[in-house]
């Protein structure tokens, strides 16, 4: 075809090349905010670290070459033994060494340990999610750990460690390993005290064999696993190591990887155990209470993984709006677009406020922090989860057809969005869990009235939606049936205040009056039109891009 026929014009320049960190306001504010002056300075540095690669165009191609030769089961060797290995693209190595070297496995025991990872993940994340799985589950195995002091002290400085051990091997001869995580089975599925995997003990103290299937075994390729087992006394929580201390193979046969809508690069297994070894965390028979903080901490990674995809679509959608002409002018000087890109920034701004406040909460470790953690993570994985489908799908629109493209990388992020609200337990799973909160632990309403009243008198609207809460709750009747009704309503007043109290004027106001006043119709872009939309859009505009 001749050059002349095809010249290429009003096509925008690809988001490359920028510090991620530093051209997310909210999120850099946020950082700002939740960690002490003397700690600040060494966090932004790292941050600033990852967030220039996490914007470069190498790392942004490690993201899609992970996805496009996702990882491949080898259950046996070129002689018949059976290996139970899985393979991944160089880049997955790439992406997950460079995580765990930036400290994304590391929070439990550093200054502001949790707002920086958190902050870190949000950052990474963008360039590729799926490897986030084995980061957050190595990261959430520390508290089910340290019930168990022993166990903590063998494994805790690997699971923190900054050096990412590839491969299987034993693991104190490692520099550093990953953990996956076993609880869900054919049968019951979230349902996990029906179980049917048996751990018959061994004359070692604490030492079992398992024998049994996990339906969905995350990051089948770790070092170790938390699994959940029948055991004489009841569901007990199990640390299963796929090398034993002599060098030999526990019995950990993976019989296939799940095929998935999304989270491709990710390995995602169906795994087998017959005598496998496995020491007990824990005590008999309280198996969920032993492994609830590592789901706990699995949950605000859903709230942060999320949020780091609605960032990311939210970021393209504005940035192509603004070099992308239409009609006369910049996409993002036409009001109708203004409108649908600065309602996409309000979920964004309130997603990275609220997940950044629960990070903070795990650093201050109070018994008022720990409360309002109580109702506010299961309430924040419910709600922000579930807009991030509807945010990232409204993104990829702002696109067109550019966006519906591979190349343009929002068919991975709409693909991937869905997975953190099913991850963990999915939101009927968290509303009830929100509703067992209200029932059996009042401190925890306490803790969350306290939180969202030091914004009270700042905004009427927000006013009324504590009082109409307040009266939703006092209705016991049916509550069971109302619970996502309640959830959704407790996630919106918290997001509120928290904007209320600090982000600027123009963004606050336009939550408050959409989200919690009611002037907002059923689709992005429904904002009202006299609001100072054009500066809430500048704000989202990703910084020096």
């Amino acid at each position: 075809m001749a050059a002349t026929t095809h010249t290429v014009t009003n096509q925008v320049p690809p988001l490359v090349g920028h510090d991620v960190f530093a051209a997310d306001r909210v999120l850099s504010e946020a950082v700002e905010r939740h960690v002490a002056p003397g700690v600040l300075p060494v966090a932004l540095e790292e941050l600033g670290e990852l967030g220039r690669a996490a914007g470069s165009a190498q790392v942004q191609e490690w993201g899609v070459q992970a996805n496009a030769y996702p990882p491949v089961l080898r259950t046996h060797d070129r002689y018949g033994h059976r290996i139970d290995e899985v393979e991944f693209h160089p880049s997955w190595h790439r992406l997950l060494g460079h995580a765990v070297s930036a400290g994304l496995t590391d929070a439990w025991g550093r200054p502001a340990g949790h707002v920086r990872r958190a902050a870190g993940f949000l950052v990474w994340t963008q360039a590729e999610a799926g490897h986030g799985c084995p980061l957050s589950m190595t990261h959430a195995a520390v508290p089910a750990l340290r019930t168990d002091p022993a166990l903590a002290a063998e494994w805790e400085p690997l699971l923190t460690s900054h050096t990412y051990g590839e491969g299987l091997g034993v693991p104190r001869r490692k520099t550093g390993v990953l953990f996956g995580m076993g609880m869900t089975e054919k049968q019951g599925g979230t349902d996990v005290r029906s179980n049917t995997t048996r751990a018959e003990p061994l004359s070692g103290e604490g030492e079992y064999l398992l024998t049994g299937h996990k339906w969905f075994c995350s990051a089948p390729m770790s070092d170790g696993f938390l699994v959940l087992a029948q055991a004489p006394g009841g569901l007990t929580c199990f640390l299963l190591p796929r090398v034993l201390p002599d060098g030999t193979r526990n019995v950990f046969a993976i019989q296939r990887l799940k095929d998935k809508l999304g989270n491709r690069s990710n390995a995602s297994a169906e795994v087998e155990f017959d005598g496998t070894w496995a020491r007990r965390v824990g005590e008999e028979g309280r198996g969920v209470r032993t492994i609830i903080e590592m789901v706990a901490a699995t949950r605000l990674d859903c709230v942060v993984g999320s949020a780091a995809l609605m960032r990311q679509a939210v970021a393209q959608a504005v940035h192509h709006s603004a070099y992308r002409g239409a009609f006369g002018g910049p996409l993002i000087d036409k009001p109708l677009m203004r409108n649908v890109l600065a309602d996409l920034a309000l979920e964004s701004e309130a997603a990275t406020v609220l997940a950044m406040r629960l990070a903070s909460a795990y650093d201050t470790d109070t018994p008022q922090e720990r409360a309002f953690l109580r109702l506010a993570v299961p309430a924040a994985k419910y709600w922000v989860t579930k807009r991030c489908s509807a945010v990232v799908g409204e993104a990829l629109e702002c696109l067109g057809g550019n966006g519906y493209v591979e190349e343009s990388g929002m068919p991975r992020l709409l693909r991937e969005a869905p997975l953190n609200s099913i991850w963990e337990g999915s939101g009927n799973v968290q509303a009830l869990d929100v509703l067992r909160a209200l029932r059996r632990e009042p401190e925890a309403l306490d803790a969350f009235l306290r939180e969202v009243g030091q914004a009270r008198g700042a905004d009427h609207r927000l006013d009324a939606a504590i009082r109409d809460l307040l009266t939703e709750l006092a209705d016991l009747e049916g509550i069971e049936a109302r619970a996502r009704r309640v959830v959704e309503r407790i996630a919106l007043v918290l997001q509120g205040s928290l904007l209320v109290r600090w982000a600027p004027p123009e963004v606050s106001d336009a939550f408050c009056a959409s989200r919690l006043g009611g002037d907002w119709g059923s689709a992005f872009g429904t904002l009202p039109h006299s609001l100072d939309l054009a500066s809430v859009v500048a704000r989202a505009r990703p910084a020096g891009a």
